[in-house]
């Protein structure tokens, strides 16, 4: 390969990873210089001193991961079970976790956010979008602990925070004042919540969420459980909103469940209006009818990310925290086999939620963020199928996990 650098590149790196292989199949030396990469270089060309070098031995290099959707402030990980009950409506598990934090008033720190936190990292995440949640309950006690969990972790994870109604805005009278006093705050973005199921009133929801994103310069992100007329409709609306707002590129919509019981001409129509608005979606990969037909979305244009959502929690009891198995879910869900398929399940990870979402470095390339994780794999599909685990995680330039050498019985590097 011919080598690709910043200015400067010829002088001293800190670090330099030897022997890796790029996505596109090419062998590459990766100078990096304090959080950033600065020259692929080509493996025979002569080298600038390093201040370490790690050789990977041909392992698979990738940008790190990016989950854009996840609920720190939920996670029980490391506590006693909780017994699960099946639920009939978003409305019965809110009021059903409501009713468990006021009985118990577990801190954050015990509760699992940083155990969560852990094995996301150990799973290649290097960046993630959190929601949390501001409610009569919560008000901002959660968003307190959870901004101090990002300063704590800054060095190991990209963490943005949205501020999120759980318990919806117009039925719950403290949360627009709340909202406003957490993006005052910290908050990274403000969220939304079914506007028609548990507001009751679409445009009187949206109008707040709406008017909150432009007084305070924010992105939104909106969770969208409803099905639908009702569920279409508010796409829509949301996306003639973002129009109006020139908030394109700032907009996400979760779930968005009512997608997947879109007729194709519909879904065409609704993918033409995303993409007027660059609106983009948010899909945990969820079981059941609900998950919008992700590979369509994408022939369509429609940015797609993939993210957690809820892990260990009174929500779900389920404990996949690793995008690659997310990717890997994707792939079982759309009966996805061949490489190219496989393949393109690394973008709704890395490339999608750093152009749209602004998490992660999305590339290994000059002047990107040096977050990268490498694989023993001979490419993307094999590390999908298999959901491997990196062997090698480096978060702003510094190796936070290595495997390599553990695996063979030696001292790390």
């Amino acid at each position: 390969m011919t080598t690709i650098a910043e200015p400067g590149a010829d002088a001293p790196c800190d670090l330099r990873l030897t022997n890796a292989a790029l996505v596109d199949g090419r062998r590459a030396s990766i100078d990096i210089l304090g959080d950033r990469v600065v020259a692929l270089r080509d493996p025979d060309a002569p080298l600038p001193p390093a201040g370490r070098t790690i050789d990977l031995g041909g392992t698979l290099v990738l940008p790190g991961l990016s989950d854009g959707h996840v609920h720190l402030d939920k996670c029980l990980l490391g506590l006693p079970w909780r017994p699960h009950a099946a639920a009939g409506s978003v409305r019965a598990i809110i009021d059903d976790e409501k009713a468990f934090r006021r009985a118990t008033r577990i801190p954050l720190a015990e509760q699992g956010a940083e155990a969560l936190l852990e094995r996301m990292l150990r799973g290649g995440t290097t960046s993630l979008r959190t929601h949390v949640d501001i409610d009569d309950a919560t008000r901002l006690d959660h968003l307190a602990q959870i901004l101090d969990l990002r300063a704590r972790w800054a060095d190991r994870l990209q963490i943005q925070i949205v501020a999120f109604p759980q318990s919806g805005i117009l039925g719950c009278p403290p949360v627009a004042g709340d909202l406003d006093a957490a993006l005052r705050l910290g908050a990274d973005l403000v969220g939304g919540l079914d506007p028609v199921g548990i507001d009751g009133d679409r445009d009187g929801h949206l109008d707040i969420v709406f008017a909150l994103a432009e007084r305070h310069g924010r992105g939104i992100d909106i969770h969208l459980h409803e099905g639908g007329a009702a569920g279409l409709d508010t796409i829509a609306a949301i996306a003639a909103r973002t129009v109006t707002a020139g908030l394109g590129g700032q907009v996400t919509i979760s779930h968005a469940f009512a997608l997947a019981e879109a007729d194709d001409l519909e879904l065409g129509r609704i993918a033409e209006a995303l993409n007027r608005a660059g609106v983009a979606i948010l899909s945990s990969i969820p079981g059941g009818a609900r998950c919008p037909p992700i590979p369509r979305l994408r022939a369509l244009g429609v940015p797609v990310c993939f993210g957690t959502d809820n892990v260990r929690d009174c929500w779900n009891p389920a404990t996949v925290t690793s995008m690659i198995a997310r990717a890997q879910l994707a792939a079982y869900r759309f009966d996805l086999r061949g490489d190219a398929d496989l393949a393109a399940l690394l973008a709704p990870i890395t490339v999608v939620p750093a152009r749209v979402l602004g998490l992660g470095p999305g590339v290994v390339a000059p002047g990107a963020r040096a977050d990268l994780i490498a694989f023993a794999a001979g490419g993307v599909p094999q590390v999908i199928v298999e959901r491997q685990e990196p062997v090698l995680v480096v978060v702003r330039g510094a190796v936070a996990i290595d495997r390599r050498t553990a695996a063979a019985g030696e001292p790390p590097s």
